[in-house]
């Protein structure tokens, strides 16, 4: 059996600190973003579904038929999205998630969440060849995520009566690229590394205190660790500069870098709208607001 439409969602993520260092085994902290989504609908179609692209949609739909056992689906997919792609928030883990859980609500099967998370870090070895999984439990969780290679996954509550603003550069964000930046600058990397760790650190300590004004000289000191590394770019560095400069507790880039996503700490929702306006006059062609 059928449904007419089977229908996914999932949230979106953002690194909150630790990009880069997180691949040299020190912890990175991820949030998700709730109310950034992804929808996905299966439909009936007249022809046969083929895996045609080397992509995550294509690849979770592929995964999910696989696993039910489905060999000729009669489908087609259309996603609804709020999350740009490259952009270090998760994009194609949302997709991998709501179209895993569309394909099954269209079969009308049940969906643990261990098989779930299976298929959609297959889905992600498509996109990342070797993901972490950080993205994926991310987008699986309502739950901020601390994350450490090689020992796993904890998840911590925020609860800090604050808001994330998370502007957008509108420049693709080259993950790849970056991380082989950072190894090729070989032992000259080391010391802003260990910086980036020991931030991560005190950041974890200080959301247990709801210690806001030291999480945001954290997030600042960080982002000119990921400069001295070279995985920014002078659109980032201009907006997390004017967040600095208008109020922001801290602000810096966020995930792989050459592009994407800066995000700013603010104490309260009217000076994130505030923000958030100027940074758009600044160039960020896209600007959100999460509560912390």
């Amino acid at each position: 059996m059928t449904k007419k439409v089977g229908v996914g969602r999932a949230h979106s993520k953002i690194i909150l600190i630790g990009e880069h260092a997180v691949v040299y085994g020190y912890p990175a902290l991820a949030l998700p973003l709730t109310n950034i989504e992804v929808t996905c609908r299966i439909l009936p179609s007249d022809h046969a579904w083929i895996l045609y692209e080397e992509d995550t949609l294509s690849m979770a739909v592929f995964a999910s038929l696989e696993f039910l056992g489905v060999q000729e689906a009669y489908i087609r997919c259309e996603i609804e999205s709020m999350v740009p792609e490259k952009r270090g928030m998760g994009s194609s883990a949302a997709v991998s998630i709501a179209a895993i859980r569309a394909v099954f609500d269209y079969y009308e099967q049940g969906l643990d969440r261990e098989t779930l998370e299976t298929l959609a870090n297959r889905a992600e070895m498509i996109a990342h060849m070797n993901p972490s999984g950080l993205d994926a439990k991310t987008c699986l969780s309502d739950h901020a995520i601390k994350f450490i290679k090689n020992v796993g996954f904890s998840e911590f509550e925020t609860n800090l009566g604050a808001y994330l603003l998370i502007a957008d550069t509108g420049i693709y964000g080259n993950t790849r690229e970056a991380i082989q930046k950072v190894k090729q600058l070989g032992m000259t990397a080391l010391p802003y590394l260990h910086q980036l760790g020991k931030l991560t650190t005190e950041v974890e300590e200080a959301l247990k205190v709801k210690d806001l004004e030291r999480i945001g000289i954290a997030m600042s000191e960080a982002h000119l660790s990921l400069k001295n590394l070279g995985v920014s770019c002078p659109e980032a560095d201009r907006l997390v500069a004017t967040a600095q400069e208008n109020g922001a507790l801290g602000a810096k880039m966020s995930g792989g870098g050459l592009g994407g996503c800066i995000i700013a700490l603010v104490a309260s929702k009217e000076k994130a709208v505030s923000l958030a306006d100027l940074l758009r006059e600044k160039g960020a062609v896209n600007t959100w607001i999460e509560s912390l």
